[in-house]
C-alpha cells in the first residue's frame, strides 16, 4: 500500500505541504494512522508539481529511498513553490519493480497519477478483463508494477478523450470485476482538478480558503480523536471529510463532488474465455 495526496490552490512552498503538517505525508511514511494494509511506507517516494511560470506540464522528483532518508528534500521543498502538487510514499506490492521508476506519481503531458493499493496477479489483468491495448503501449510500461499498468489503462482512456472521472471510474470497475480483492485508490490531477477513487483504503478531503486537499488521511493533530459526524457527514475538527468506500471524488478549490461507484459483477475467467 501507499499514502498519497493532491493539492490545488494558492502557490505554497512544497515544504508547507509535505513536511510541515504534523501528520502529513512525511510522517505517514513511518507512522500512518488510518492505513488499512501495511504499516510503513519506506520503499521510496515521489513528488510532482506544476511550476507557477511553466507551460502546464508538471515536474517530478522521485527516489527509491524512504522519504526521511533523502537529505536533499528539505532544502528542495523549501525553495520550490506550486499551486498544484501530487505526492506519494510507497509500500511496494510484492513482485513489482523496486526502483524509483515504479514510484508514483506517473506522468504524461499535463497529467500526474498515483495508485494506493494492490492488484493481485496484475500481469494477467488486461487478458483476464478482455482489455485490448496496443502491444507498444503494454511493452512501454514505465515500470513493472500494478500501479504502472493501471496508469496505462487510465491514460489510454484520457488520450481517447474520456473525462478524468470517467477514466478512473471505468478502470477501477474493470480491475475490481476480475480482481475482487484489488485495492484501487486512484488519484489524478491536471493541475486544476483532482479526481480520485476510494476503493479499499482510506481517503479524505478538505476544502476551504480557496484550496482543496485530497489525501489518504487527515494531516492535523486534532483530526485523530475528533471523529464525530458534523452536519450529517463523517468529518473531523480539522475540517476534513471522509470519502465513503467505493466512491468517486471530483474536486477543485471551488467545489467537491462525491458519487458512489457501483461495482461491476465479477465474471469468472473461464466464462470470459468461452465467450470470445
Amino acid at each position: 500500500m501507499c499514502r498519497h495526496f493532491a493539492y490545488t490552490g494558492p502557490a505554497k512552498a512544497l515544504s508547507e505541504l509535505l513536511l510541515a503538517p504534523p501528520h502529513g505525508l512525511y510522517r505517514q511514511s513511518w507512522a500512518p494512522r488510518r492505513q488499512m494494509h501495511g504499516t510503513v511506507n519506506a520503499d521510496g517516494f515521489g513528488i510532482g508539481w506544476y511550476p507557477p511560470d511553466g507551460d502546464g506540464t508538471p515536474a517530478r522528483y522521485r527516489r527509491a529511498v524512504p522519504i526521511w532518508a533523502d537529505p536533499n528534500l528539505p532544502d528542495l521543498a523549501a525553495h520550490l513553490r506550486s499551486g498544484a502538487v501530487l505526492a506519494a510514499v510507497r509500500d511496494a506490492t510484492p513482485g513489482t519493480a523496486p526502483d524509483e521508476s515504479a514510484n508514483s506519481p506517473f506522468s504524461s503531458g499535463r497529467w500526474l497519477f498515483s495508485h494506493n493499493g494492490a492488484v493481485p496477479d496484475w500481469r494477467q489483468l488486461t487478458e483476464d478483463s478482455g482489455t485490448s491495448l496496443p502491444a507498444p503501449v503494454l511493452l512501454g510500461l514505465a515500470a513493472q508494477s500494478d500501479s504502472a499498468l493501471l496508469w496505462v489503462l487510465v491514460h489510454h482512456r484520457l488520450s481517447a478523450g474520456e473525462p478524468p472521472e470517467g477514466a478512473l471510474a471505468a478502470v477501477a470497475r474493470l480491475a475490481a470485476a476480475v480482481r475482487p480483492q484489488a485495492r484501487l485508490n486512484l488519484l489524478l490531477t491536471d493541475g486544476h482538478t483532482i479526481t480520485a477513487t476510494r476503493w479499499g483504503d482510506s481517503l479524505w478531503y478538505r476544502a476551504a480558503d480557496g484550496e482543496v486537499i485530497v489525501a489518504s488521511e487527515p494531516w492535523d493533530d486534532e483530526s485523530w480523536d475528533d471523529t464525530e459526524p458534523r452536519d450529517g457527514r463523517s468529518g473531523t475538527g480539522g475540517g476534513w471529510q471522509e470519502v465513503p468506500e467505493r466512491s468517486l471524488l471530483l474536486a477543485t478549490p471551488a467545489s467537491v463532488h462525491v458519487t458512489p461507484l457501483t461495482p461491476v459483477a465479477p465474471c469468472p475467467v473461464a466464462e470470459r474465455i468461452a465467450s470470445r
